[in-house]
């Protein structure tokens, strides 16, 4: 994170603008609106400034930028330069340094305490937008979407919350019950009504809801556990539902394979806890890992399971998901796209095809002790596209297996290692070579192996 987003209150503080320009009519408008007691240096004003000092908005100082015309103003709080002259800016920008006066340069990053966003705005609800200098445009186009994807009305629905506040805190005194009731009415038609400004019926229903809680008295909230599957790396191959679910979570507990990106999409205030595992070293055991989401929904709290790929597919949410049962837990799963799926389409192949497989088996290559063993004879014979999860360690096995019950060894097979990332990196080999090629490769685990005719259809598809 290049810089840290802070909303400052400036009402009534003083700001001073450098410049009297289109740019600087702009910053100087941003100010405004946050009630600040803006002045502008500038030898003269352009159209929009000039509407500015016509209206009372602005002090127009008559001068260009020197420290004799600093001399009899108010220290600012804050300081904009945007003016056409690089020598003026980087004269603003050296005394502001000297004065410790946070500054901003407009476009000069390089000469900026601070950077102006852009801005969503539905106050009291306020959404800013950053590329951190790098594209200002970029951060245009994406407020755009936002302004499309935003009600106006989300303005009046934040300063209804925001009237009702003390009274929910009068009425429900521990915070988990007052985090439970705002999220339990915001998922409700409340939000609709109070957006589409209907905003006595949503304050009905608000007050309902206090009603309810004062007769039925302070229950904390039931605790509740979700497992989610992340996908197989790529952040944007999250389910929306599954996303929801981790923003309502008190408690994250997210696996090695999950991205960083997915587990920061989490609330602020959310626990994260690291339970990963590896193959010979699990910072936390499995049973442990169980357990840890009963106690923990036990005390109320919503948890969030994250998991690499889908949690039903060598993901042992079942098992997780049998102790939640055995306590009397509630819990969701929501799937999500396994790393065959995901590692195939981002390797450039699919995993069926009429011309070359109609089915596909997904086997896990790491065997817990006492399993059954693979059925390589079944699996040589049937056409499957075959996806090996955790099979890098055994692949010489599996080589051994296919190729000793008929398979041919000229059967492509695809090493895919860390799949829908961008450090992904596929190799295209045959069977018969397979281990040959692993080792050659130094191919480390997270990677996916698949054995299929279905791989040849790579070569149409990335021409």
């Amino acid at each position: 994170m290049d810089y840290l987003p802070i909303f400052v209150n400036i009402k009534d503080q003083h700001c001073l603008i450098i410049g009297g320009g289109a740019v600087a009519a702009r910053k100087a408008d941003l100010f405004i609106k946050a009630g600040a007691i803006v002045t502008v240096i500038a030898p003269e004003l352009k159209t929009e400034m000039k509407f500015h000092l016509s209206h009372g908005k602005i002090v127009w100082q008559m001068d260009t930028f020197s420290v004799e015309a600093m001399a009899n103003l108010t220290p600012p709080k804050y300081v904009i330069s945007a003016t056409d002259d690089e020598a003026v800016n980087q004269a603003v920008y050296h005394y502001c340094q000297l004065q410790k006066i946070p500054v901003n340069v407009a476009d000069q990053t390089a000469y900026c305490d601070f950077i102006l966003p852009a801005i969503v705005d539905r106050s009291p609800m306020i959404i800013a937008v950053s590329t951190g200098g790098r594209s200002p445009v970029l951060a245009r186009v994406m407020k755009a979407r936002l302004e499309a994807l935003i009600p106006a009305g989300f303005g009046r629905l934040a300063e209804l919350v925001g009237r009702y506040r003390q009274k929910v805190k009068d009425t429900i005194s521990h915070l988990d019950g007052r985090k439970a009731f705002w999220e339990k009415l915001l998922d409700s038609s409340f939000i609709d009504k109070a957006v589409q400004g209907r905003i006595e019926a949503a304050e009905v229903v608000l007050q309902q809801q206090l009603d309810t809680v004062k007769a039925e008295g302070q229950a904390l909230p039931v605790g509740e556990v979700y497992l989610i599957g992340a996908g197989p790396g790529d952040p944007d191959l999250m389910t929306f539902k599954g996303l929801r679910l981790l923003q309502q979570a008190d408690v994250i507990l997210y696996d090695r394979l999950v991205a960083p990106e997915i587990v920061e999409m989490a609330r602020r205030e959310a626990e994260r806890i690291y339970v990963g595992k590896k193959d010979k070293w699990h910072k936390v055991q499995q049973i442990d890992i169980s357990q840890m989401m009963v106690d923990l929904a036990k005390q109320g709290k919503r948890v969030a399971r994250l998991k690499g790929g889908d949690p039903y597919i060598f993901g042992r949410g079942a098992e997780e998901a049998e102790l939640l049962v055995k306590n009397g837990i509630p819990f969701e799963v929501v799937p999500g796209i396994t790393a065959a799926a995901g590692c195939s389409a981002y390797a450039g192949f699919p995993l069926t095809h009429r011309e070359f497989s109609q089915s596909v088996s997904l086997i896990t290559g790491h065997q817990q002790a006492g399993a059954e063993g693979v059925d390589y004879a079944r699996l040589a014979q049937s056409g499957d596209t075959m996806v090996f999860y955790m099979g890098i360690k055994n692949a010489a096995k599996i080589q051994a297996g296919l190729l000793e019950h008929g398979m041919d060894a000229m059967t492509p097979a695809a090493i895919i290692e860390k799949g829908t990332t961008p450090e992904q990196k596929v190799t295209i080999t045959t069977l018969g070579k397979l281990a040959i090629t692993i080792e050659d490769n130094l191919v480390k685990p997270p990677a996916l192996l698949i054995v299929g005719e279905v791989i040849k259809v790579r070569e149409r598809l990335l021409k």
